[in-house]
């Protein structure tokens, strides 16, 4: 059950829409099914002779009896309250309760206070009732409504524990805040996407990925194409900012500006100094230590990728603050992969940096100095460009993601052992959208070395699967099944190519970070050995078929049925078990 809450100033005007037929049609027997007082309260949804006008006058009566330099300019108080979707439709009985338990919660008519505020809650829809009261009490004071919005909140918690509704997760007024229905609505009207705040909210925070200074990050803004105006203090001093979209303008023909702090707690310029001041250093690999060639972005995802591996030993660790801080440190990079990704996995990138958002924010105080490897990983990325959906870009983007599914489990566990519901399903839904990425980023390099593994002869297979078991043996019956164990074999071939020894490579993988959460184990080692070893990403090279120490690699496969032990992984002598 989720309440709403803004004010304005214009009753009538609400009362319009709300007994209106709305901007699709989808109002449907509009009525009061709750009010301050149901003989005084005339409804036009059931009294042919009552009139919208008459409506307006009885709930405006309080602040209309006062002078005006005593009747607030936002006079109106609005709060939808709308049921989850999958909840049964509650009956008009239950929306009265369910909005005098409301009015009561937020200070606005508290039960038996005969001098509360003048209300009404209005249903037209199956799901939702808007609850509309005026904000002067009848003795001429204002209401108590300090912290209402939470305050309604918690009395919805109670509510949909007490009916058995969905229990949505609780706040801890560390969201950024949410468009208001006038700017929702404004959107709708003009044909946006998504209101203006939440636009810039998002643009602001990728001008803020990886920047090294204060005043990249305002160029940055204006390269955006955002206006930007700062806010000066008599010394010169730049004391705050504030942002709009190009053609955002109210009824004056005035630009609608939006301070950063209103944005997002954390996009105040105190804060963004506070982050900017851990200074970021460039962390790009040195030239020349790969062994092989490989772009710009292939160089800096792979490098990002270390240091992510690095953020998941800090999110099991202990220390509150400097978790804070590396997922602010993940969301950044987040932001910046999305910002240069391809067109085949931009969308659900940017979608898991949007949600993620709400995971770097917590009453826990962030240490800043503990971030400043992961923001010089997203700087990075950021300057070395778009990369391509192919190749050694495509390989190592999906090397990254398959890290950064696990960093969002790792964000998932921390948050939900401190009872921070709103950032653990955060992190839940940006985990969602990483997987589909990873897919689509993996699903090329995979296949060729999946291909390329079952190339391989069968004393070879046979004698990485031997490796594979020496390492993990309670696991290596199940992981000679897994789709992605030719991938792992053809991975070691080329390692051996490269020089490494396959067992101590492969224990270190396996050392390096846990593999509990993983949802494909043999994935998750192709890319930490690929990373360790510093193998190409994308492919096998054709001299990496070439090694002394195996057979040589016959032309083609030889034809075999889906029963066959080759296709699974291991020569007849060693066909594993059944997947389990």
């Amino acid at each position: 059950m989720v309440p709403d809450i803004s004010t304005g100033s214009r009753t009538y005007g609400l009362l319009a829409y709300l007994y209106g037929p709305g901007r699709r049609d989808e109002h449907t027997d509009p009525h009061i099914v709750a009010a301050w007082s149901p003989e005084l309260a005339p409804d036009p949804g059931r009294d042919p002779a009552a009139t919208l006008k008459q409506l307006t006058d009885r709930l405006d009566l309080p602040v209309l009896a006062l002078s005006k330099d005593r009747r607030p300019a936002r006079h109106v108080w609005h709060c939808p309250v709308r049921t989850a979707p999958g909840d049964r439709h509650l009956t008009d009985a239950e929306w009265d309760e369910v909005a005098r338990r409301i009015v009561h919660a937020t200070g606005i008519a508290e039960e038996g206070d005969d001098k509360a505020c003048r209300w009404i809650a209005v249903r037209h829809a199956d799901d939702h009732i808007h609850i509309v009261a005026t904000l002067k009490r009848e003795d001429g004071r204002s209401p108590r409504r300090h912290e209402d919005g939470i305050r309604a909140q918690a009395e919805c918690r109670k509510i949909e524990r007490e009916w058995g509704l969905q229990i949505l997760n609780q706040g801890d007024r560390t969201a950024a805040r949410r468009p208001t229905s006038a700017e929702r609505s404004k959107a709708e009207r003009t044909g946006r996407a998504e209101p203006p705040r939440e636009t810039l909210r998002q643009q602001v925070r990728q001008a803020l990925t990886g920047a090294a200074a204060e005043d990249e990050f305002f160029r940055r803004l204006t390269e955006a194409g955002l206006r930007l105006e700062k806010r000066i203090a008599p010394s010169g001093d730049t004391i705050g900012y504030k942002v709009a979209l190009p053609g955002d303008r109210n009824r004056d023909g005035q630009p609608i500006w939006f301070p950063g702090s209103k944005l997002a707690p954390d996009l105040s310029l105190p804060k963004i100094r506070e982050r900017l001041e851990a200074r970021t250093v460039d962390n790009e690999p040195a030239p020349g230590r790969p062994v092989h060639q490989s772009s710009r972005p292939a160089r800096a995802r792979r490098n990002a990728t270390h240091i992510a591996e690095q953020a998941l030993t800090t999110l099991a660790g202990d220390h509150d603050g400097d978790v804070a801080a590396q997922l602010v440190g993940v969301g950044e990079l987040l932001d910046a992969v999305a910002q240069t990704a391809p067109a085949s996995t931009r969308k659900e990138l940017s979608e898991a940096a949007r949600t993620f958002e709400r995971a770097t924010r917590s009453h826990i105080r962030a240490e800043h100095a503990d971030h400043r490897a992961l923001r010089a990983a997203a700087r990075g990325i950021v300057r070395a460009g778009n990369a391509l959906g192919k190749g050694e870009d495509g390989g190592t983007t999906a090397m990254l993601l398959s890290t950064m599914v696990l960093v969002t489990i790792a964000a998932i566990r921390w948050h939900s052992a401190r009872g921070h519901a709103q950032q653990a399903a955060a992190a839940r839904q940006a985990a969602q959208h990483l997987r589909a990425a990873y897919r689509t980023a993996a699903a090329t390099p995979m296949n060729t070395m999946r291909a390329q593994g079952r190339q391989l002869p069968a004393p070879a297979r046979d004698r990485y699967a031997h490796t594979l078991e020496g390492a993990l043996p309670t696991q290596a019956d199940h992981l000679l099944c897994e789709p992605g164990w030719d991938a792992l074999a053809a991975t070691l071939a080329q390692a051996e190519q490269a020089g490494h020894d396959p067992e101590t490579l492969l224990q270190q993988a396996i050392e390096s970070l846990e593999l509990d959460t993983a949802g494909n184990v043999t994935a998750v080692l192709v890319w930490r050995l690929r990373r360790i070893g510093e193998l190409p990403a994308a492919s096998i090279s054709a001299h990496a078929r070439t090694n002394p120490r195996l057979p040589p690699t016959p032309q083609a496969p030889k034809p075999t049925t889906p029963e066959s032990p080759a296709r699974r992984g291991v020569s007849s002598s060693r066909r594993p078990g059944p997947r389990r």
